[in-house]
């Protein structure tokens, strides 16, 4: 493998030989389990989004405006350094997500690894895969749904913080006079959200 890749550096480095240096990094570094962090971005109606994966599943999504550089910055402080642009551990995500896109996936089945949330934060996450497709509750119902009514404040906290946005339905969760609420991917990508499940 290494006579392999040590033939691609010497060749001119051109779009399909970056291509086949890279497939061979990821290969070698999957082989031997040298791979903490894979992520790809794939594209959607509410922009581009980052997704990242440990073994043991799904454990970032992220809009644009995150900025995907400081989120893999993040991903290689919190959990590992060993982090590379590594698409197939991704395929069953993004195709997932597209399906939700395209109106024709309701529920994500995906595993996932919640390693960036704790305590109360994690236990509102764990809750809002309740909240139906198509349907919404106030922080206040989700306050109450996790035994904790005074907690509103918290449970909008977890929410912001959410690091699974889409799959993780925090969208689905607005203000009780009906106001649309704050949101990660910004007010637009939440309405955007909500229109294409209550369009269904």
């Amino acid at each position: 493998m290494s006579e392999n890749i040590t033939g691609l550096l010497s060749a001119p480095a051109d779009s399909g030989t970056l291509a086949r240096l890279r497939d061979a990094l990821t290969a070698r570094v999957e082989t031997e389990g040298l791979l903490d962090i894979a992520y790809t971005t794939v594209d959607s109606p509410v922009g581009s989004l980052l997704l990242a994966a440990t073994e043991r599943g799904l454990v970032r999504v992220a809009y644009a405006r995150e900025d995907h550089d400081a989120v893999l910055d993040t991903l290689a402080h919190k959990l590992s350094p060993r982090i590379l642009r590594s698409p197939g551990r991704l395929d069953r995500a993004a195709r997932a997500l597209d399906e939700y896109f395209e109106g024709t996936r309701t529920v994500f089945d995906l595993p996932l690894d919640h390693a960036l949330s704790h305590g109360f934060r994690r236990l509102v996450q764990s809750r809002l895969p309740e909240i139906g497709y198509g349907t919404t509750l106030s922080y206040k119902q989700v306050a109450e749904l996790v035994g904790s009514p005074a907690a509103v404040r918290a449970v909008g906290t977890a929410c912001a913080t959410n690091p699974l946005p889409v799959v993780v339905p925090c969208h689905r969760v607005v203000k009780s006079d009906g106001g649309i609420g704050r949101y990660v991917g910004g007010v637009e990508a939440k309405a955007a959200l909500l229109k294409l499940e209550s369009d269904a």
